[in-house]
């Protein structure tokens, strides 16, 4: 395998956003040890092994049943797909071939990881879920995000899949206590999925995706990622001031923190570009904060527990 085939291959996997769903998995964890689990390296580490190829998965398989879509896309950063599959055509058998292979390994390390530390069988049906949930994000005949479901796709994955698997690992099951993060992380979820069909609205159109941007246009999903930055940082406020003495959950610092966010939401709200390009920029820069806020969440969390 020469090297610009690899290289190529290591950009399909966009691993910036199974970054952004390291940083989920590892607050999940985080807040079940906050809220009395003990902490085991091992189990985690493991844990993450069963997510990581489940996560990853998602990138392959989505740009090959979306390529014929990515054509009219311009890639950036986050949004657009990666690119690689319209300018090499070729690689696309590759990529549908390790989607799956990266979902079979990360089913069989689900199964491994019940029998060593004897978890209960929801357990394996949680890991089945999500990756049947992000293969069929693309994928026939489902196709969540060309059917007007999506952004509902994303909501789960971004609130209960991926931080919920940080937290179940940890605690050994998922609670309703969960739901406390849960809440504003699928609302972060919808801010998310809508911050990337932004600027894809007339390459979407144009493949046929009927994303939420697509059928209602740039300027109510700018008010809607907005409005789900503002009740997230309202929620974590108001816990504070309903549970003054759960000081160890750090609901003050997370709600200051959500302000980061936020403001790039109402800037957002305030322009409401119309144009791709200017949609483009304040769209990542979006995503970029909720990604930051993300990690400083995680970072506070660590010295809380240090």
């Amino acid at each position: 395998m020469d090297g610009n085939r690899t290289m190529n291959i290591i950009k399909l996997g966009r691993l910036h956003f199974v970054a952004g769903g390291f940083l989920l998995f590892l607050l999940g964890a985080l807040f079940a040890m906050i809220s009395g689990a003990d902490f085991s390296l091992l189990k985690f580490l493991l844990g993450y092994a069963v997510l990581f190829p489940a996560h990853l998965s998602v990138s392959y398989s989505n740009d090959y049943f979306d390529c014929d879509s990515d054509i009219h896309n311009r890639p950036t950063f986050f949004t657009g797909g990666s690119g690689i599959l319209v300018e090499h055509p070729e690689l696309r058998p590759f990529a549908k071939k390790f989607a799956i292979f990266l979902i079979f390994l990360s089913i069989l390390l689900s199964s491994v990881f019940m029998v060593i530390y004897s978890f209960p069988v929801i357990f394996f049906i949680f890991v089945v879920f999500g990756n049947v949930l992000g293969w069929f994000y693309a994928a026939p005949p489902v196709r969540l995000s060309y059917r007007r479901m999506g952004e509902l796709a994303t909501v789960l994955t971004a609130g209960i899949l991926l931080p919920g698997m940080g937290y179940f690992v940890m605690r050994g099951a998922i609670d309703l206590f969960y739901l406390l993060f849960g809440i504003p992380l699928m609302l972060y979820g919808m801010a998310f999925i809508l911050s990337v069909e932004i600027p894809d609205a007339e390459g979407d159109r144009l493949g046929n995706k009927r994303t939420m941007i697509v059928r209602k246009g740039r300027a109510l999903g700018f008010k809607i990622v907005a409005l789900c930055f503002l009740l997230c940082t309202i929620y974590f406020l108001s816990l504070f001031l309903l549970f003054p003495s759960a000081k160890e959950f750090g609901f003050l610092i997370i709600g200051l923190l959500s302000l980061l966010p936020l403001s790039i939401g109402f800037w957002g709200l305030l322009r409401k570009p119309r144009e791709s390009a200017e949609a483009s920029k304040l769209a990542n820069r979006g995503v970029a904060a909720l990604f930051t806020f993300m990690f400083l969440v995680d970072i506070y969390y660590v010295f809380t527990l240090v």
